[in-house]
């Protein structure tokens, strides 16, 4: 994060600003990928005219971020009826996709709203193994023809590479893929329990070795917090996680979560108003409360400073204030080091 951006974030933590919301449109989706953290497909989705009500709500708010994304937010007809309108607030505008519906008139519309960044899905360089992971023969194909259509226009488009046990190894050449096609490259080196808490698809992840090379790679995890105790007061009275703070996710539906992988339920749009639920939440309230002081294992463990502690897969694995043990064996993984709940 730029100077700017985290003056910016201090600055809305203060005021209790909204300033970064992803926003689901759909769950439907036109592939079925074998990871894919969704447990429900269809269901009454948000109407254009409540879309717009709530971007006008969040403006209000304050919130400069907007992420559209799905399932896959093609599939919504009304797309670019919400992204004009969105545009019209002045949101800074991303959006995720598996590009596999992206035609060439799509992309040209995108490029006209001027949306900041296409964030498109890949899983592999290798064609049959992306297609395998979606289910879908011939997704590899499209998905490059739009990343290509996307730079080939001025769009800024970053790759979104969840790696999986299926091509292990692929990170280094999905990042150069990446690079050669114009792109920017993200990685997700972790497979998540689906949003009902199943786990079943943790099988997926990468094994220990793969880990231990990507959690030491600086280039793709950033270098290392300090060394600075947790149990020291002032990071002590810290907040575990700016979810809920200063960012929050609005499913299709209308329910609103801290986090689009933190499955607690604050309230519904359809209901109240998004600022009365931003403001008044009693869930919300009580996460907000919550300090490094609070996580009992977490607060003196050693292993802080490389650990990614999730507040939202802790409360799916059954502890919001507890430990993660996925988080856990990531840090084990970087380290070597045994935290504590993984010795037992």
């Amino acid at each position: 994060m730029s100077r700017l951006l985290g003056e910016v974030h201090e600055k809305a933590l203060r005021l209790g600003i909204p300033w970064n919301v992803h926003l689901d449109l759909t769950w439907r989706c036109n592939l079925r990928c074998v990871h894919c953290y969704l447990v429900q497909r269809e269901g009454p989705e948000l109407k254009l005219e409540e879309v717009s009500r709530v971007l006008e709500e969040l403006a209000a708010c304050g919130t400069l971020f907007l992420c559209l994304s799905g399932g896959e937010v093609m599939l919504r007809e009304d797309l670019f009826d919400i992204m004009e309108r969105a545009r019209r607030l002045n949101f800074y505008i991303t959006v995720k996709t598996n590009g596999t519906m992206l035609e060439a008139e799509a992309v040209r519309r995108l490029a006209e709203l001027n949306v900041a960044r296409v964030d498109v899905s890949l899983y592999s360089h290798q064609p049959e193994i992306h297609d395998a992971v979606t289910q879908a023969p011939g997704s590899f194909a499209r998905t490059m023809a739009a990343v290509r259509e996307l730079t080939s226009r001025g769009v800024k488009v970053q790759i979104s590479h969840v790696l999986m046990r299926q091509a292990a190894a692929s990170y280094t050449e999905v990042r150069r893929l990446a690079a050669e096609l114009g792109a920017t490259y993200k990685l997700d080196a972790t497979i998540t329990p689906r949003l009902d808490g199943n786990a079943g698809v943790l099988r997926l992840n990468v094994p220990d070795a793969i880990w231990r090379e990507i959690y030491n790679d600086p280039e793709l995890v950033g270098p290392l917090m300090p060394d600075s105790p947790r149990s020291a007061p002032s990071a002590l009275a810290e907040l575990p996680c700016s979810a809920g703070h200063t960012a929050c996710y609005i499913s299709p539906f209308g329910d609103v979560y801290p986090c689009v992988q933190f499955p607690l339920r604050l309230g519904n749009v359809r209901e109240q108003s998004f600022e009365k639920i931003w403001r008044e939440s009693p869930a919300l309230l009580r996460w907000r409360a919550v300090r490094n002081a609070d996580l009992v294992v977490c607060r003196t463990c050693e292993l802080h400073n490389v650990c990614s502690r999730c507040p939202g897969l802790a409360y799916m694995e059954g502890d919001l204030l507890g430990p993660s043990r996925l988080d856990c064996e990531k840090a084990y993984a970087r380290t070597g080091l045994r935290p504590a709940p993984l010795a037992e």
